[in-house]
């Protein structure tokens, strides 16, 4: 596995990051920093994380032009990074094989996640279901709804769903009652975070499993040489920060403009969004400081999206880092935005993308006609979109929830 830069002794990036936690749960962050610390350079633990990779999940995923959309839009040429042909659609399954890897190195048998799409609740019930685990996963009772299919899912892969009806009853909410669980049975469960966020070590961890995507992408560029820009949708931001890792570190220069996607929801002036980094302030959260939505008193204000996925108020720590120094750039596409341009990937290159991924898209919409003919943007299609068509259809359909 290649290495990238780790945060510091307390687990900050520059200043974001940390352990912000109950005191009952450091020996378990101290064990599992210890036991990834190992992990991350034994070839025998490598070998066998790449060989389900390579056979349970179907990697490496394709780099697929999206010819037809780039001849209607002019200017650059688009392509995708095909995280939807994963098993169980999304890049999630590339972290929860990982870490339930990991749980079974240390001797947990019981793991508990949280899930907002319900693409990292299905593949942590997949990768339970894999190797014989206990699964529980949370998710917000609006989630519940939202995402129907994927609760079915989980059920059939033998999970425990446990909606969670307070706050927002959303991801945020489905992370706090996770959390209490762990704390309660800390000794014999693994937490199985499904984005970088979390206290440390869980942003290096997510970010070292999904780099994956960034070093497949490397090596099928087209022509060999570097994109223009790299495009990836930012809610905690795992599939972002698994494309952008391999390239923010790069030593070639220039390097590619590696642009996240936040979800501005109804508008970044409505208050009804998401976009963290773009319209946040720094603060705590689930154990981390990042930039997150929260008012003058420093309370947390609900979170806002079209998507699932992206309905959280923060945002990994090496995110805030990467912007603060300037190796990433994060943009924002409205509700609208990402519905439009879910139809029309569909129409144009026959893919139906996640919304989450459809927010990506929408940026790349916007600004490929202000690049070259000869230069490529590369977006990380980060799941498909079956789970989100029957809500796509109410919304368009203007039926209420």
């Amino acid at each position: 596995m290649v290495l990238y830069p780790q945060p510091d002794q307390r687990g900050r990036f520059g200043e974001f990051g940390g352990r912000y936690v109950p005191e009952t749960l450091i020996p378990a962050l101290d064990e599992l920093t210890e036991a990834w610390q190992q992990l991350r350079t034994d070839e025998s633990f490598q070998r066998e994380y790449d060989g389900w990779l390579r056979d349970y999940v179907g990697r490496p995923s394709l780099l697929t032009e999206a010819a037809r959309l780039s001849d209607e839009l002019g200017g650059a040429r688009i392509w995708l990074k095909r995280e939807d042909l994963n098993h169980t659609g999304a890049h999630k399954i590339n972290n929860a094989i990982g870490q339930a890897l990991i749980a079974i190195r240390m001797g947990k048998r019981r793991i508990i996640a949280e899930t907002g799409a319900g693409q990292h609740g299905v593949a942590s019930a997949t990768a339970a279901a894999l190797f014989g685990l206990d699964c529980v996963v949370y998710m917000g009772e609006e989630d519940v709804r939202r995402q129907e299919l994927n609760v079915f899912r989980m059920q059939l892969l033998g999970a425990e769903v446990v909606p969670v009806t307070s706050g927002t009853r959303t991801l945020k909410d489905a992370t706090n009652e996770a959390i209490r669980d762990w704390v309660t049975n800390v000794r014999d469960t693994y937490y199985l975070i499904g984005s970088v966020v979390g206290p440390h070590p869980y942003p290096m961890l997510v970010r070292d499993l999904q780099s994956v995507i960034g070093r497949e992408t490397l090596a099928q560029l087209p022509g060999g040489g570097l994109p223009a820009a790299v495009i990836a949708c930012v809610g905690g931001g795992s599939n972002a920060m698994g494309m952008f890792a391999p390239f923010a570190y790069l030593e070639q220069q220039p390097r590619p403009r590696l642009i996240g996607v936040e979800a501005a929801g109804q508008g970044l002036e409505s208050g009804a969004h998401s976009a963290s980094i773009s319209f946040g302030k720094h603060g705590v959260l689930h154990g981390a400081f990042m930039h997150l939505l929260s008012d003058d008193d420093g309370q947390i204000l609900p979170a806002h999206s079209v998507s699932a996925g992206l309905d959280y108020p923060g945002v990994g720590p090496e995110h805030s880092w990467l912007m603060t120094v300037g190796l990433a750039e994060y943009a924002s596409a409205t509700d609208a935005e990402a519905l439009e341009a879910f139809q029309r990937l569909a129409r144009s290159e026959g893919i139906i993308p996640a919304l989450e991924s459809a927010h990506a898209l929408a940026h790349a919409i916007r600004i490929a006609p202000e690049f070259a003919p000869h230069e490529t943007l590369i977006v990380c299609l980060s799941g498909r979109g079956d789970k989100d068509v029957a809500e796509v259809r109410r919304l368009l359909d203007g039926v209420p929830a």
